[in-house]
């Protein structure tokens, strides 16, 4: 059976996000979505919230699962017995940072390989960032984000302005 990884931090998981791992289902046999805890990003929504987003958003999918991972990303791979990544390229800078991030994971595995798929055109300028700054400020974030996620966005960020406004 031919698996890959699919790491992220997801948060939230978006239309761009779906639209890799659907095209990584034609290529592999099963795709596992690692939500990873990233000690240099300081994420919106905790870990139980990403993975119950990304089972949520991908529970119809068969050859998907979802699971956590904290560490190095080989390390990841060694434990599920997986040896490719799969990585979505938005534009010419992801692809830098993903050169590099796949030449040191073969380093540190000589059998991990790194599978760059590009996003589809429509999600090119798309990332949880943006989403995020687009619900903050009460836009429509419904094209980039799959239903469940737009009302945990919703829940999110009212919890904030309310926990803000009582200080």
């Amino acid at each position: 059976m031919r698996k890959a990884l699919y790491p992220g931090t997801f948060d939230p998981i978006t239309y761009g996000h779906l639209d890799i791992i659907e095209r990584a289902m034609v290529i592999f046999d099963h795709v596992i979505v690692i939500v990873a805890c990233n000690p240099g990003k300081t994420p919106l929504f905790s870990l139980e919230e990403r993975l119950d987003m990304v089972r949520e958003t991908t529970q119809h999918w068969e050859k998907v699962s979802v699971d956590r991972f904290e560490g190095l990303l080989v390390d990841a791979a060694r434990l599920k017995g997986v040896h490719a990544v799969i990585r979505g390229l938005r534009a010419v800078t992801d692809f830098e940072y993903e050169f590099q991030m796949a030449l040191t994971n073969r380093s540190l595995d000589p059998r991990f390989e790194s599978v760059f798929l590009m996003t589809s055109s429509e999600y090119t300028y798309l990332n949880s960032t943006i989403v995020k700054e687009i619900a903050r400020f009460g836009g429509d974030v419904s094209r980039f984000v799959p239903p469940y996620v737009e009302g945990k966005l919703k829940e999110k960020l009212r919890t904030d302005i309310i926990r803000h406004a009582e200080r």
